[in-house]
């Protein structure tokens, strides 16, 4: 960390130096922004649907013909070369079919596959299933970029970046936006979750949710070697030091308000400490609440989450896992269920969980990947399938989207959007809406301009409101 001023002496910077990173970082964001007096909750642009915002991230690009957009065509005519309507970006296979069973669920009838018949049978009237998503190149790292920050070729903030700076937060001891991703970080790292030009404190603060050790979610979270009540006597030591040091500033001066955000930024990170780890341990968590959930990583994942939003945490995103788990270009049948299955209980214990506990009426759910895949096969066999950008499905739940409904429509193969499209920028416009903005008005002042999540774009889709 930078010293708030050349003044300081050497000792002072090692010792400075030697305190715990991990957790101090995301105390500075915090108290950068407790500094600001913006950490604090605040009033969106009009009343909202949804005050807190989770993305479920299948990053890798789930297969929209194998999960929410049944096509039975596709039966028809596998192995057959398609039409020239169905021009891919390479060539193919040949057409192939969805190895898995669609069914109708719920009062609306609405049609998933079996890789989802935990969360369909269970909530299918509470999903808005979006069939025809539009994104911009059947690339990973554009399309990632923008679907998280509105923008697949410029540094631009991320959506729960831009939601912490409109709304503030209502946890007082950790970060306003966690991101829960685990072994290793996903295609483009933190630039997924990044703040750019808005202010630091509104970035994203990962955590390796492959640990099952609270403690090791985030770097020295728990100090290596000080018990608690010593590391109390070193932050109060501390404290004093940066007391003193702030005597020889005039307060109305730059180096005075750094070393205060700095001041600010130690004292988070050792109430970070004790509430942090109170949190993330799921020991207390009943054991009938543990088996709903299951026993795997995306069990834990969404049991982590759900404590989040009760604690206050604006933002939670949650990945796959690193890289791309479902860019499956063969072996789509085995990889597909593997990871629909360690997901399906998951998805369906978490929105089942929010419910019973009247939070699911607030808090909007998306779940998406960056893209689509194509309804054909790669060479050289009818193994997998390629990206796909030009239609693909999503779904929302809860905070006011309109459930039981499935809106658009690919054409018949699920190759591209013919029916309502729905670009990226719209999809961010109405989640935005639901969130109390007006997303035009949604902005920040960098660089001489005016810049927002959706830039000049953006409709809100009044058809998947409730």
């Amino acid at each position: 960390m930078a010293c708030p001023s050349d003044s300081i002496a050497l000792p002072r910077r090692s010792f400075l130096a030697s305190l715990p990173a991990g957790v101090g970082l995301a105390g500075l964001a915090m108290a950068e922004q407790q500094a600001g007096s913006t950490l604090a909750p605040r009033f969106p642009h009009f009343k909202p649907r949804a005050k807190r915002f989770v993305h479920l991230f299948m990053n890798g690009g789930p297969s929209q013909v194998d999960t929410f957009d049944p096509k039975p065509v596709l039966d028809k005519l596998h192995g057959q070369q398609p039409p020239g309507s169905l021009r891919t970006e390479r060539k193919t296979a040949g057409i192939m079919r969805s190895p898995f069973r669609f069914k109708r669920y719920g009062q609306s009838g609405l049609e998933v596959s079996e890789l989802f018949h935990l969360t369909a049978s269970m909530h299918a009237d509470k999903l808005c299933v979006v069939r025809s998503m539009v994104a911009e190149v059947p690339n990973h790292e554009p399309s990632l970029m923008l679907m998280n920050t509105g923008d697949g070729r410029l540094p631009r903030p991320s959506m729960g970046s831009w939601l912490v700076q409109g709304l503030g937060c209502e946890a007082q001891n950790l970060p306003a936006f966690v991101v829960l991703c685990p072994s290793g970080l996903p295609v483009v790292g933190v630039q997924n979750w990044r703040s750019a030009f808005l202010p630091g404190s509104t970035q994203g603060v990962h955590l390796d949710t492959a640990q099952a050790d609270p403690a090791k979610l985030l770097e020295n979270l728990r100090h290596p070697s000080v018990q608690p009540g010593g590391l109390k006597k070193q932050y109060d030591l501390l404290a004093a030091l940066n007391r003193s040091h702030q005597q020889g500033h005039n307060p109305a001066s730059p180096a005075a308000a750094a070393l205060e955000a700095r001041a600010r930024s130690f004292d988070m990170a050792y109430r970070m400490q004790s509430e942090a780890l109170q949190t993330l341990d799921l020991k207390d968590e009943p054991e009938s609440v543990k088996k709903k959930y299951g026993t795997g990583t995306h069990g834990r994942q969404l049991m982590l989450t759900r404590r989040l939003l009760e604690r206050g945490v604006r933002v939670v995103q949650v990945w796959s896992g690193g890289g791309q788990p479902w860019d499956n270009h063969d072996g789509l049948e085995g990889q597909h269920r593997s990871l629909a299955q360690a997901w399906d209980q998951p998805i369906a214990a978490f929105l089942d969980d929010l419910q019973q506990r009247g939070l699911l009426e607030d808090t909007l759910v998306l779940w998406s990947g960056e893209f689509g895949r194509t309804p054909v096969a790669e060479l050289p066999g009818l193994s997998g399938r390629d990206h796909n950008h030009y239609g693909f499905s999503v779904w929302m739940a809860g905070g006011g989207a309109r459930g039981g409904y499935a809106h658009g429509a690919t054409d018949e193969f699920g190759f591209r959007a013919v029916e309502k499209p729905v670009p990226v920028h719209d999809l961010h416009a109405t989640m935005l809406h639901l969130l109390g903005f007006n997303h035009e008005k949604l902005t920040f002042r960098h660089a001489g301009r005016d810049f927002r999540l959706t830039d000049v774009h953006g409709e809100v889709v009044r058809d998947l409101l409730a």
